[in-house]
């Protein structure tokens, strides 16, 4: 029986990373990680999760399945897979799971552009690992062309790190590509604090014939996944997401 390319996947990231790391320092680093989402957001934006290998290690580990597991669920739940698409623009991609999950459940490839080198090396490897056709490289999203009919664009949990003027740039681009055809995917977490920008971004989305949805899943977290959750005293027993979904227009 073939083994499935999310368990390969999976395989294949514990080898990598628990190499020459201890389960606890992935911990430690997971830890570091998790404050700085929470209580240290402004320096995310400048590549701070992805300074040190604990830190690394705990973002392809931990947030890269989790990531994935979402986008999976989301994409079936707008029906963003159908019809099939030659295509995923995943920018701010990180370690590449999420473009992942959408490609795989789309029948496409994916492209991915990340400002960390490292990340962009990593998501080179995700996409091995699953047998995706495509490529990730390190770049600037801001610059990048954005596709019309028959692909998608994709920005998980990216566009909450991006200045006022970088997204008051990216938000007409965005909207110009699904009248073109192509479907765009936002996604964000569900945060406590107030986020300015997202209440204008669901408006722009709704008004050009999007949608905007808070989702609330429960997933068995992959054994890995689970034990570092936890030890690192989180709980992701359900998963939580924010929206907002163009399915590109077909005229």
């Amino acid at each position: 029986m073939t083994e499935p390319p999310f368990d390969r996947w999976l395989e294949d990231l514990e080898r990598r990373h628990l190499a020459e790391l201890s389960f606890a320092q992935v911990r430690k680093g997971l830890q570091a990680v998790s404050s700085l989402y929470v209580e240290r957001r402004g320096r995310i934006g400048s590549g701070a999760v992805f300074e040190g290998e604990g830190k690394r290690a705990a973002f392809a580990l931990f947030y890269g399945p989790l990531h994935h597991l979402v986008v999976e669920r989301i994409v079936a739940s707008v029906g963003a897979a159908e019809p099939p698409l030659s295509r995923v623009l995943d920018l701010g991609c990180g370690t590449g799971a999420a473009g992942a999950a959408w490609a795989l459940a789309a029948g496409a490839e994916v492209f991915g552009v990340e400002r960390s080198g490292w990340a962009a090396s990593e998501a080179r490897r995700t996409y091995a690992a699953l047998s995706l056709r495509g490529r990730a490289t390190a770049g600037d999203l801001l610059r990048e062309r954005l596709p019309g009919r028959g692909a998608a664009i994709l920005l998980g949990w990216v566009v909450n790190e991006l200045g006022d003027p970088s997204r008051g740039t990216l938000l007409p681009r965005l909207l110009e590509a699904a009248r073109r055809g192509a479907r765009v995917l936002v996604v964000e977490p569900i945060a406590a604090r107030q986020v300015p920008w997202w209440g204008e971004w669901e408006q722009a989305f709704a008004a050009d014939g999007g949608r905007g949805d808070l989702w609330r899943f429960s997933a068995p977290l992959p054994p890995l996944v689970a034990r570092l959750d936890r030890a690192a005293g989180l709980d992701h027993r359900v998963l939580t997401a924010r929206s907002l979904y163009l399915p590109g227009h077909q005229d």
